[in-house]
């Protein structure tokens, strides 16, 4: 009798591959995902660079919560790559009604506390519902544009889509957190140019994004240090305490010269001189310490990956893939540039961190989480 291991399996016609060439499994796009773990161990590095000297009893402390955060992230991540992202339109209303219904929760325990709350304590973390809400704002607002195949959005459909965005925008600028809200709003106008939306309809967004911002300002429903940044930007306060955090993390930057001082070899990073540095000025510490070289390098892999998700963006399957991809294009490309602007003084501060550089488990979770869009789009391109 034959043995039955040495019986011959049928040939599936495709030699050694056991699946198909259209398999998600075989579609990751391995650049992207590279250039986001190298992203996220540079972001390690910085962020112990720049705190291990201001926690006396546990150097490793915010390094190894941001590793813990991170591993977090990658199974997030992974869950959503695994997932086809049409389910994700299936369930848009669903995951946008509970985020708007987080915002709202947040905002009446501020008002009942008498705080301005921009998050919910969790014992060990602080969750952020602002965070969350980039995330489903974005997947509500393509889901929703997608369903008008045309080339350009009609004003009926852009109407809707405005408020869409404008509710959870409306209620992050009440927390107040301006930062955020500049964040959704970006990802909304870069949706709206892929989707064929005309120009005075983004002028129109502009505006009663300014407006809103501007009638918070006026309202008093902002806190003082904010008030005090953006007076630092226009000039219009000089104080010594106001400008000292901006101040030295230009200075750092440019001393950092061609090729910087070494990693842990940074004054103002080791000594303290820029205050939260690790979570709202990781450029000036990555100036500091590899100069011009290491800005270059960070930046380099920024472009990498933006080129990596329009890239995805083009090859799509449909709409939805498109303005997904659209959507993560524009929140990074503004986080980036609104981070290294404020570092080097030509943005108002606004604490938005750096994506995967900066310490912050939300920020990380909601951009691996992008990311997993980005991949359930590039891996399912061929169905």
């Amino acid at each position: 009798m034959a043995l039955s291991f040495l019986t011959p399996k049928p040939d599936s016609g495709l030699g050694n591959i056991r699946t198909s060439p259209g398999d998600p499994s075989r579609n990751i796009d391995w650049v992207l995902l590279t250039v986001q773990g190298l992203l996220t161990v540079i972001g390690c590095f910085v962020i112990y660079s720049a705190s291990w000297t201001q926690v006396e009893d546990d150097p490793f402390s915010f390094v190894n919560r941001q590793v813990v955060f991170a591993i977090a992230a990658c199974v997030v991540m992974f869950v959503v790559m695994s997932i086809d992202y049409g389910w994700f339109k299936e369930k848009a209303m669903v995951m946008y009604v509970a985020t708007v219904a987080l915002l709202l929760l947040l905002l009446i325990m501020g008002f009942a506390q008498g705080l301005s709350r921009i998050s919910f304590d969790l014992g060990p973390i602080n969750f952020q519902p602002a965070e969350l809400a980039k995330f489903t704002t974005l997947i509500a607002l393509a889901s929703y544009l997608a369903d008008e195949r045309s080339d350009e959005v009609s004003y009926p459909r852009f109407l809707g889509g405005l408020i869409l965005v404008g509710i959870p925008a409306v209620l992050v600028i009440a927390q107040p957190d301006l930062g955020s809200a500049s964040v959704i709003v970006t990802i909304a106008m870069g949706v709206l140019l892929v989707a064929g939306a005309k120009g005075k309809y983004i002028a129109l967004i502009s505006i009663l994004s300014l407006s809103t911002v501007a009638a918070t300002f006026a309202g008093g429903f902002v806190n003082r240090y904010q008030v005090t940044r953006l007076r630092v930007f226009f000039g219009q306060d000089v104080n010594e305490d106001s400008i000292y955090q901006v101040r030295n993390a230009i200075r750092a930057v440019g001393t950092g010269r061609i090729t910087g001082k070494g990693w842990l070899q940074g004054p103002l990073t080791n000594g303290g001189d820029v205050p939260v540095m690790w979570a709202d000025f990781p450029f000036a510490a990555v100036g500091e310490q590899f100069g011009l070289v290491g800005c270059a390098v960070l930046l380099a892999l920024f472009v990498i990956a933006l080129m990596r998700i329009w890239r995805i963006a083009t090859l799509s399957r449909d709409l939805l893939g498109t303005y997904l991809c659209a959507g993560v294009f524009t929140m990074l490309l503004w986080q980036v540039f609104q981070n290294v602007g404020m570092t080097l003084g030509i943005m108002p501060v606004t604490g938005l961190p750096m994506p995967f550089i900066s310490y912050g488990g939300s920020s990380l979770l909601t951009y691996f989480a992008m990311f997993g869009i980005v991949q359930s789009v590039h891996m399912r391109r061929m169905r």
